[in-house]
């Protein structure tokens, strides 16, 4: 379940991929079909795949409960082995996150 909250300690993943909007639901496509890779690291939570809406970006938001568990999903050799096929579909942003506020109505 996604969680956005100060309180949660939860580490945030954002990765934005800058592509050709012909190859927004190829990327799209690709992490859906690979979806379990992530899914079964320890330590996973969840991940939400934004489109923009003029095709050029990709946004992957993942939850990881700690630091420690994204450096060890970083070293499984199937994790890394879709991350660099993602890759390959366009350049991307890739920063880790801290929750610092939230708002809402």
């Amino acid at each position: 379940m996604v969680t956005i909250s100060e309180q949660a300690g939860i580490l945030t993943v954002i990765n934005v991929f800058t592509l050709e909007p012909e190859q927004q639901e190829r990327l799209v496509d690709f992490l859906v079909e690979n979806k379990e890779i992530p899914m079964r690291q320890p330590g996973f939570i969840s991940a939400n795949l934004h489109t923009s809406l003029d095709g050029t970006r990709v946004v992957n938001y993942i939850q990881w409960r700690s630091r420690e568990a994204l450096e060890a999903a970083s070293k499984n050799p199937d994790f890394i082995a879709m991350a660099k096929q993602a890759a390959e579909f366009a350049p991307h942003d890739f920063h880790v996150y801290k929750v610092a506020s939230t708002m809402e109505v």
